[in-house]
């Protein structure tokens, strides 16, 4: 040990229990034995060179001034030594503020609002509608076309549509007009659901939809689960065999939204909404359609019995459409989506 304390004050510890092969963790061990316990965190003695109470109080209240109230500790150290004036270290203020626990961020902020999640239900055509814009690609890089879809969830059909060359909230509101007046919706009938795009939180539209008597709701932010008609109506139009990689123009870009939601209203078998098309269910024909479905098997099985394990049953249509159901409820067809669409298309 007394070897060991010898050397190390010529070589230094670490180099001197290496040179006379000895851990040093017995070196530590043996001289807590001979020196006691060390003393226990948290009851360091005050240092001789150390600032006192009043001047660490001065730096504090230096610190939370009205001028340095939005600055770093070291933006502060840095403007002090400019003006000729020191009191500490910036580390030395960091002591002080973890002290007093305002090591945070000390300026009043804004503080991002809670989104709570949209929970919409629709039992019927033109209840709750979706909306949403999406990109068509032009042979102009960088200049896509805007296409606008108004989607009603419970029928998913399209109640309209128009195609310009840029997002325009003026655009949105001629064509909310014009949609509702078409779908004679009358005031508080509707919901209307949308992201939280530009155009869509405007507040111009949203005047004119309370104007109207149209309930607002939006998604919350970067959650794209919260309108998923809209996205996936927009995947079944891009993933179409038709699509093309891009648009020659304006009246390209048209003449293939109206064919293709031609045919999406009114030949398109939509799975999520057992197989009848968007305008079947949104026109109320849904229970005809399927009587004549169930007419043609009833007819087959009278046929040939055997070719049937059981008499054939065609599954009805979702009774309910939901924008996130609540997690308690279980209804069978609260988890599928509905809807039905309508095609409705003004000129720019």
């Amino acid at each position: 040990m007394e070897m060991v304390t010898s050397l190390a004050s010529q070589i230094g510890r670490k180099r001197a229990c290496k040179v006379l092969s000895m851990p040093r963790s017995s070196f530590y061990r043996l001289r807590r034995r001979r020196t006691g316990p060390r003393a226990l965190p948290g009851l360091r003695t005050a240092s001789a060179r150390g600032l006192s109470a009043e001047e660490r109080q001065r730096v504090l209240d230096i610190l939370n001034s009205e001028r340095f109230l939005d600055a770093a500790p070291a933006q502060i150290y840095t403007k002090l030594l400019d003006e000729g004036v020191y009191y500490c270290s910036e580390r030395t203020m960091y002591r002080i503020l973890h002290e007093a626990q305002e090591v945070r961020e000390r300026r009043n902020q804004l503080r991002h609002p809670n989104y709570r999640k949209p929970e919409l239900l629709a039992t019927c055509p033109n209840q709750v509608w979706s909306w949403d814009i999406t990109k068509l690609k032009t042979q102009i890089k960088g200049r896509p076309y805007s296409l606008y879809v108004i989607l009603d969830i419970f029928s998913r059909y399209v109640v309209g549509w128009t195609v310009a060359e840029c997002e325009a909230t003026s655009l949105a509101e001629h064509l909310f007009r014009e949609t509702l007046v078409k779908q004679g919706i009358g005031a508080e009938q509707l919901t209307l659901h949308a992201d939280r795009g530009s155009t869509m939180t405007s507040k111009s539209l949203a005047l004119l939809l309370d104007d109207l008597g149209v309930t607002r709701s939006h998604s919350r932010p970067h959650t794209s689960n919260d309108n998923p008609y809209s996205e996936a109506h927009f995947k079944t139009l891009k993933y179409e065999p038709g699509f093309p990689d891009s648009f020659g123009s304006l009246q390209d870009a048209r003449a293939f939204c109206r064919s293709f939601f031609n045919w999406y209203n009114t030949q398109h078998y939509h799975s999520g909404i057992a197989f009848l098309t968007p305008e079947t269910v949104h026109h109320g024909r849904a229970q005809q359609v399927l009587e004549e479905r169930t007419q043609v098997l009833n007819t087959a099985y009278a046929a040939h019995p055997e070719r049937f394990r059981r008499r054939p049953k065609l599954k009805p249509p979702p009774a309910q459409a939901w924008i996130n159901p609540p997690s308690t409820d279980i209804a069978s067809g609260s988890a599928h989506h509905s809807g039905q669409f309508e095609h409705h298309e003004f000129p720019k």
